[in-house]
């Protein structure tokens, strides 16, 4: 299924914290152009018509991991303007940060897009200080978070 990326898009992300507050889950995705090791995005996904962007992250992220978000609690917002294999793509993103109940296991864990792929889903460092080789999406993020 493809991405219309020709309008501005909402999302509404979480930095999904393990118990100990020492990584957060993100989804491993495939290589790009731009990105040819691949890329680590936040979980989460598009606001639909009608739906605030507080309800979008609390069922994306069912949706996705079947999981639910304890202490959710909103960061801030990004504006996130991006190329993806040549693409221009532009979002507003709703930033977030909470607990996954249950959270993803340490390794094989996984989640699925809206188009039924599976993608894994790792945990980051929240200290990575670059030394994390794959990107973060949407960039500057963890500023937010008050730990970039």
């Amino acid at each position: 299924m493809s991405i219309d990326r020709s309008r501005i898009r909402v999302k509404a992300m979480l930095i999904a914290v393990n118990g100990d507050a020492t990584a957060h889950a993100v989804s491993l995705n495939a290589p790009t152009e731009e990105n040819p090791d691949g890329y680590h995005r936040l979980i989460g996904g598009s606001v639909e018509l009608g739906e605030t962007h507080r309800t979008a992250i609390a069922r994306e992220v069912d949706e996705e991991l079947s999981a639910k978000i304890h202490e959710l609690r909103h960061l801030g917002t990004i504006e996130n303007i991006f190329r993806i294999d040549g693409e221009v793509g532009h979002e507003i993103v709703f930033v977030y940060a909470g607990r996954l109940d249950p959270e993803p296991a340490p390794e094989g864990a996984t989640l699925t897009e809206s188009d039924g792929s599976i993608v894994p889903v790792v945990w980051r460092p929240l200290d990575d200080d670059d030394a994390e080789e794959l990107p973060l999406y949407p960039a500057g993020v963890m500023e937010l978070l008050g730990a970039g």
